[in-house]
């Protein structure tokens, strides 16, 4: 469900104040366009270092994600942005982070920015996955949308993003995974499964983007061929789900292009 995006001057004053506290004086507030699991979400500009200061009013139903970003952030790799604080104040729940410049990725076949995105997810696949209640578990989020035998397929060990669009990927001198609101534990293979989907949104064939994730990642490369498809059929039907209920061009793109990766990979990727 999407949140109404407030600016800076429209939020409670005592949630201002609450974040001055942590922030210093903030002289300038400029509300980022990009997101829409935020209430606010802002550059917030002090005597000091640029701060990046989102929030959530505490009765939303999303703010249970807001809250596992929370718990995840200090187990995450080195380039991810680090939360510096949390305040719960005024029925908002506001977390600061450190403030990275940089610019969206580009997922293009011919983007420069692809070896530095491979770079973040093996960075991301080497990163010991936390014990916490806030993951979710992967064999219990595709539940409902795959058989029996598919879900035990997805059970593993590795912390995963699982919302790998380029939108959630900052670069400069290389690639910043951000916006944890799924961090989930599962097989290794899921986050490139994933990850596939958003390279053929960017323009790669379904053959082109499978070549890419083998080449780049070693989880892929290993990944059993049946689970990837149980997987696959779920996911499929996770987009045709969203697609119904939001019917916004780029859903049904991502719907379509589930089904063409499920029809490669039953045919061409034995």
């Amino acid at each position: 469900m999407p949140v109404d995006r407030i600016h800076w001057d429209d939020l409670p004053l005592d949630a201002r104040r609450a974040m001055e506290e942590q922030t210093g004086l903030i002289h300038h507030a400029e509300t980022v366009a990009g997101g829409r699991n935020s209430g606010i979400a802002v550059t917030a500009h002090t005597a000091g270092p640029a701060q990046f200061v989102k929030g959530i009013p505490l009765d939303h139903p999303q703010a249970r994600t807001q809250q596992r970003e929370a718990a995840v952030n200090p187990y995450l790799p080195p380039s991810c942005p680090r939360l510096l604080w949390r305040v719960q104040t005024a029925g908002w729940d506001l977390l600061g982070y450190e403030y990275l410049v940089g610019r969206h990725a580009d997922y293009s076949p011919d983007s420069g920015d692809l070896p530095l995105l491979a770079q973040a997810l093996t960075e991301l696949q080497n990163t010991p996955c936390p014990n916490l209640n806030d993951l979710k578990i992967a064999e219990d989020r595709w539940s409902k949308y795959a058989g029996p035998a598919g879900i035990e397929q997805l059970a593993g060990d590795t912390l995963l993003h699982t919302d790998l669009a380029p939108h959630n990927l900052l670069i400069n001198d290389r690639a910043h995974l951000i916006d944890w609101a799924w961090p989930t534990r599962g097989a290794a293979w899921i986050d490139p499964a994933v990850l596939i989907l958003r390279l053929m949104e960017a323009g790669h064939t379904a053959k082109d983007a499978d070549a890419w994730a083998r080449e780049h990642v070693p989880s892929w490369a290993a990944a059993p061929h049946a689970s990837v498809a149980a997987f696959s059929e779920a996911n499929a039907r996770v987009w045709d789900e969203i697609a119904r209920h939001d019917s916004a061009d780029w859903k049904k793109h991502m719907a379509r292009n589930a089904h063409d990766w499920v029809t490669y990979w039953r045919t061409q990727a034995l």
